[in-house]
């Protein structure tokens, strides 16, 4: 068994001196050549990144920034026409308003005139029959008069009459009538 574990290790150590002492990046006989390798890797990436990516990065940004520029004005007119919308309807309602206070005003100014009419009308009709009821007043009061006359000198004659006296017509209008006045 030792001598298997001898073996073991002296193949080991025999394929680390046939390959080199650890890990090849670090050889510095092979740094030239990695160094090259390197520039022209970094150059390939630069190149395409330059040439590719960042051309087809930089269309992208300015895209967007073009449609953010585009949708911020786009929304500054919009709110422009919200604000004549709304100036323009609050003058369409000022003015709505303001022609119904005129038409209320007609229409009451309408209805007063109508009304002083009919107020004329009524009072010239309660004039008219005021006038004819006090003309029939007068008519019956004359005729009450005339009639209260009558039955004044009736009276006066029969009272005379029945106290024994003897009346003349004449004498009984004359007294009637003189008391009547006054």
């Amino acid at each position: 068994m030792a001598t298997e574990t001898q073996d073991a290790a002296d193949a080991a150590g025999q394929g680390a001196e046939a390959g080199g002492a650890g890990m090849p990046q670090l050889d510095f006989s092979t740094f030239p050549n990695q160094i090259f390798w390197l520039l022209v890797t970094l150059v390939v990436i630069y190149l395409i990144l330059s040439r590719v990516a960042l051309p087809r990065i930089a269309a992208v940004l300015a895209e967007r920034q073009g449609t953010i520029t585009n949708d911020l004005a786009k929304a500054e007119e919009l709110k422009a026409q919200a604000v004549e919308a709304e100036e323009a309807y609050n003058k369409a309602l000022a003015d709505a308003r303001a022609e119904a206070q005129t038409i209320a005003q007609q229409t009451r100014a309408e209805i007063q005139a109508q009304l002083d009419d009919a107020m004329a009308k009524a009072d010239a009709e309660i004039a008219a029959k005021s006038a004819e009821s006090e003309k029939a007043i007068a008519e019956i009061r004359a005729s009450a008069m005339e009639n209260v006359q009558d039955v004044a000198k009736d009276v006066a004659k029969d009272i005379v009459a029945a106290m024994g006296g003897d009346a003349d017509a004449r004498s009984i209008n004359a007294a009637v009538t003189a008391r009547m006045k006054g």
